[in-house]
């Protein structure tokens, strides 16, 4: 069965088909239970499940992620919910030099089951130190898994494919995407594999490589663009580790042209790691214009909404990048 509904939604679906699933499966996090979570993602979980399997945590990122790691050491598969991706700052300990190392040190006798949501991005009024896109540094450390999805079809299966993982794997949620809907399965084995992209929109001219809150925008922009007779190719990674690297060389390839746009800060982001898929592959040899990256300024977060604003790119920035480089 098919049915519409919230990218919200669709987590708590995902998790409670898991929970159902396998009973080593449970969630921690402020205030997932009785409240429901900060975004409201796990309303009802508590009702179902209990308080031994939806657990309200105290107020320390530190100590909830250790106590996930080493629960997942030992045989449960925790899903963690860090209220905040800046949170995750709190959390680094834990998560790069602990859950991420083990399963190598020991030389794979052990493993580690761990899924650490978090809601990421701008766009909500939050501010500085509520707002951050962070997801490229957790792509730079070997042994987390890094999974941005744009629609609730893919927060569903890929979420899905997270719990059941025997890894780290860090979920980013952008906050508002929340309210967003469409059509996802109930299907319980309904599974995306991690590091498979999707062509969203089939293209000739340019291809825009694109994940999580800029889906959307891009979407829009090759809608209307379409119009005009300009085809565009929108390819959306979905995990940026592993990174399905064939399906954004081969659109390269066949368009000539990229335009690659995210959430985070341009400098050090990970759209420099796309681009560098792109140069040291045959890819290069393809391309007519130079790679154009579209990112957040590299200043924090604003609080005032038109300042907000003006940090993200914006869907007339994406049109304006996506016909320079046709023109170049």
């Amino acid at each position: 069965m098919i049915k519409e509904m919230t990218y919200k939604d669709a987590i708590n679906l995902a998790m409670c088909e898991e929970m159902r699933r396998d009973e080593d499966v449970f969630l921690m996090g402020e205030d997932v239970g009785i409240y429901g979570g900060a975004f409201g993602v796990s309303v009802g979980m508590i009702e179902e499940f209990g308080e031994e399997r939806v657990r309200d945590t105290p107020i320390s990122e530190a100590i909830i992620t250790g106590a996930a790691a080493g629960a997942a050491v030992t045989g449960m598969r925790p899903i963690v919910e860090i209220m905040f991706m800046d949170f995750t700052t709190l959390a680094m300990d834990s998560l790069v030099n602990q859950a991420a190392k083990m399963r190598y040190m020991f030389g794979g006798k052990a493993k580690v089951p761990m899924t650490l949501r978090c809601a990421g991005g701008s766009g909500t009024g939050a501010a500085a130190q509520h707002s951050q896109s962070l997801e490229a540094w957790f792509c730079h450390i070997p042994g987390l898994k890094v999974i941005v999805p744009g629609t609730p079809k893919d927060a569903k299966g890929l979420l899905k494919a997270a719990i059941r993982d025997d890894n780290p794997v860090v979920f980013v949620e952008q906050k508002t995407l929340y309210k967003e809907k469409g059509l996802v399965s109930f299907d319980d084995d309904f599974i995306i594999p991690l590091g498979v992209g999707e062509i969203k929109k089939e293209g000739i001219d340019v291809t825009v490589i694109t994940y999580g809150r800029m889906l959307p925008r891009v979407l829009k922009v090759a809608e209307e663009l379409e119009s005009e007779g300009i085809s565009v190719e929108v390819v959306d990674p979905r995990t940026l580790v592993p990174l399905d690297k064939e399906i954004i060389i081969n659109s390269v390839v066949k368009t000539g042209r990229a335009v690659l746009v995210n959430e985070a800060c341009k400098t050090g982001g990970y759209l420099g790691e796309i681009a560098s898929v792109i140069m040291e592959s045959e890819a290069f040899d393809y391309l007519d214009a130079t790679i154009l990256r579209l990112a957040e300024l590299d200043v924090p977060i604003p609080y005032n909404p038109e300042l907000e604003k003006a940090v993200v790119p914006s869907e007339e920035q994406i049109r304006t990048g996506i016909l320079n480089v046709l023109n170049r």
